[in-house]
């Protein structure tokens, strides 16, 4: 992991390229470790599943609306405050919540968090892309997605664990004191990056750049990988448990794709940095082995095939986000790379949502329906990137 130069020659140093990795940590880890538990307090309140429905989507909301605001934000004063801010705001999220000690108090909580999130993950998406410079940007996304990826593999088993342990109450105490620390080494490693000088963007000019091409495919790779993210872990243990497996021997699977999605990450990104292909060609073909493991699912619901599809999911995610993510910096016109990440973590973000929706809304027909879908779906989006992705490179795109 060498040092990166940002922009005006700002080194990015090794120790603050790890604490950009860990807030990418914080961001998985936070989402995951209350979302996957979330059930246990819908079912001990004896809440509606509308209410738990809520509580899942808040946290996305907030990011959907604000993660934009706070990426153009970070252009406009520097990356390094939206950061730290961010993750100050989250540990104050979590604290309040304990400090409140009600349960009810979680809704604003996770809003909260939320809208920090949506201000720190930008934060820290640009400066790994200015670390990245100098053609090793795959290697840096390639890290920080494999730290945001342990940090979805840790979430769900951290958070039911501090639970069970200390209620909800020692998690969010736990993300709390994870968040400031997290700000702190930002503090004192993450350098000052200066504003870049930018052209005036109207609103007409802003809305043609995120419809060109080189904005448009990076995002459709991202949140393609994200919805086969999202539905394999929501849906996979569905067909384990109806293949009578257990719960020990489905989370194992889930264990097994989240693991491997976050090993394979660095790899990809560095074969991306030392071999210089198309990262959204490459990308988009990642994504047929995430199709090929919903479709041979859909078709043999066996306990052996599930393996293989998790093995196949996690591989296709592992080597489509890095390479989506440095695409996507590539084709951010000067002084507007926060702009650029932000309003693609929206794409992440729909995909989060829309892999799962689809699935459901299929599965009325039947759960290997809903899953085909996903997987033809996804096929399709990687057919059509690679047919339209002809050059070698995604070229950075031109300050209207």
């Amino acid at each position: 992991m060498t040092p990166g130069v940002g922009v005006h020659g700002h080194v990015i140093s090794r120790r603050a390229v790890l604490v950009l990795y860990a807030a990418g940590f914080v961001t998985a880890f936070g989402a995951h470790a209350v979302a996957a538990n979330l059930g246990r307090y819908a079912t001990g309140r004896h809440t509606s599943l509308l209410e738990l429905g809520g509580l899942l989507a808040i946290y996305d909301g907030a990011e959907v609306v604000l993660k934009p605001l706070f990426g153009a934000l970070s252009d406009r004063i520097g990356p390094r405050p939206v950061l730290i801010g961010g993750l100050i705001g989250f540990a104050v999220a979590s604290a309040g919540f304990v400090v409140a000690g009600q349960t009810h108090w979680l809704v604003v909580a996770r809003f909260w968090q939320g809208a920090s999130a949506a201000a720190f993950s930008p934060a820290a998406s640009t400066l790994v892309a200015h670390a990245g410079v100098g053609g090793r940007r795959g290697r840096s996304f390639g890290g920080y997605g494999g730290a945001k990826g342990l940090g979805y593999l840790l979430g769900p088993i951290g958070g039911g664990a501090l639970i069970a342990t200390g209620g909800y109450r020692l998690l969010f105490a736990i993300l709390a004191v994870i968040a400031l620390t997290v700000a702190a080494f930002a503090r004192l490693y993450v350098p000052v990056v200066s504003p870049t000088q930018r052209a005036r963007e109207t609103l007409i000019g802003l809305a043609t750049r995120l419809t060109r091409p080189e904005f448009l495919k990076p995002v459709a790779v991202l949140a393609a990988a994200t919805a086969a993210m999202s539905a394999g872990i929501g849906f996979l243990p569905v067909v384990g448990q109806r293949a009578h497996l257990g719960p020990l021997v489905t989370g194992a699977i889930i264990s097994l794709l989240a693991t491997i999605a976050a090993l394979v990450q660095p790899h990809a990104g560095a074969a991306l940095d030392d071999r210089r292909f198309s990262a959204v060609r490459y990308g988009s073909a990642a994504l047929l082995l995430a199709a090929g493991g919903f479709l041979l699912t859909a078709l043999f619901p066996h306990p052996a095939v599930l393996i293989i599809t998790a093995v196949l999911i996690g591989t296709g995610i592992g080597i489509a986000t890095p390479l989506g993510f440095a695409a996507l910096a590539d084709a951010a016109p000067t002084g507007r790379m926060g702009q650029t990440m932000g309003a693609g973590e929206i794409g992440r973000e729909l995909g989060d949502a829309g892999g799962p929706l689809l699935v459901g809304a299929l599965s009325i027909i039947g759960l290997s329906f809903g899953l085909a879908g996903l997987g033809t779906a996804l096929l399709l989006i990687s057919t059509t990137l690679m047919i339209t992705s002809r050059h070698r490179a995604v070229l950075p795109a031109k300050s209207p």
